[in-house]
């Protein structure tokens, strides 16, 4: 009994050890430890043409065509509203807010920001290989 348990104590110091000496990559920090402060990669400018990017799939959340730098959008205040609000957009030619038709849109509807994202002209920081269903984005919304 005892030899099996030295053993078995001896196979578990020799697999702590080679676990300790492999050294940990992290995708987005690369080889830095986890404790040391990593510098942050610089961000270019946003697109802004105001192209509307084709959707990948039905219901996909149109992505933000312009830079949204300093925009307010909370519990107070909603700059998104300044020009998509239905009311506006016939001055602004932007896309109005989906959903039911109201009158008035509260500005507590501040969740803009949860589903559309600005584009950005970036490398992915993981690798992805999703691909939309072609049928599924020829049922898209175009605008």
């Amino acid at each position: 009994m005892k030899p099996r348990l030295v053993i078995l104590l001896l196979a578990m110091l020799v697999a702590w050890t080679h676990v300790q000496s492999a050294p940990f990559v992290d995708a987005l920090r690369g080889p830095v430890p986890i404790t040391a402060t990593t510098e942050p990669p610089r961000l270019g400018n946003a697109v802004n043409d105001d192209n509307q990017l084709k959707r990948n799939y039905s219901y996909q959340p149109p992505i933000i065509p312009h830079r949204i730098d300093g925009y307010q959008v909370d519990k107070n205040f909603n700059k998104c509203l300044d020009c998509h609000a239905r009311e506006k957009t016939a001055f602004s030619q932007a896309i109005p807010v989906s959903g039911k038709v109201l009158d008035h849109i509260s500005t507590r509807r501040y969740f803009c920001k949860q589903c559309h994202v600005v584009q950005e002209n970036v490398p992915a920081l993981v690798g992805n290989v999703f691909r939309g269903d072609p049928a599924d984005a020829a049922t898209a919304p175009k605008k």
